[in-house]
């Protein structure tokens, strides 16, 4: 099954890329690797998903963010490499969670995520993952994700 019918069958409708909001790239391949900039908590409806976790949301929604933020992911490699297909493993997911300093649930926030991952490539959608909370993120979004995926020629 190719990941496109993967993604039918999850109910997953892949967004336009966000464009770069500064003086970056969406993605850069190197040596097999490509590497996706953070991307940030956008709703289905392409508003920001903003707020911080342990003090004005909640875990499940961080989650659901952490997931907006995963889609946004397969939307940026989909559109580096043309297909989605290509990914040879997800190898490693860094994930940012604006949070209270009393908030300590970063990792489950990052599950959004991750599990995303894991549901659309299987055994090679399992990654190494950071998790770290800070105090503000980018227009005020709950979370923000990126990538390092191997990649096939």
């Amino acid at each position: 099954m190719s990941i496109e019918q993967r993604l039918a069958e999850l109910g997953i409708t892949l967004p336009e890329p966000a464009a770069p909001v500064a003086a970056y790239v969406p993605a850069v391949e190197a040596n097999g690797l490509l590497h996706i900039s953070g991307q940030i908590s956008f709703a289905e409806d392409g508003s920001l998903i903003k707020g911080r976790l342990g003090e004005n949301m909640e875990l499940e929604a961080g989650q659901a963010a952490a997931r907006r933020c995963g889609i946004m992911l397969l939307a940026q490699i989909k559109a580096a490499l043309g297909s989605l297909d290509r990914v040879e493993r997800i190898v490693k997911l860094g994930v940012f969670v604006n949070s209270h300093g009393d908030f300590i649930d970063q990792p489950k926030v990052a599950n959004g995520a991750s599990e995303l991952m894991q549901e659309v490539f299987g055994e090679v959608g399992r990654h190494a993952r950071s998790a770290v909370g800070v105090p503000v993120l980018p227009l005020g979004v709950a979370v923000e994700v990126d990538a390092v995926v191997q990649i096939r020629p």
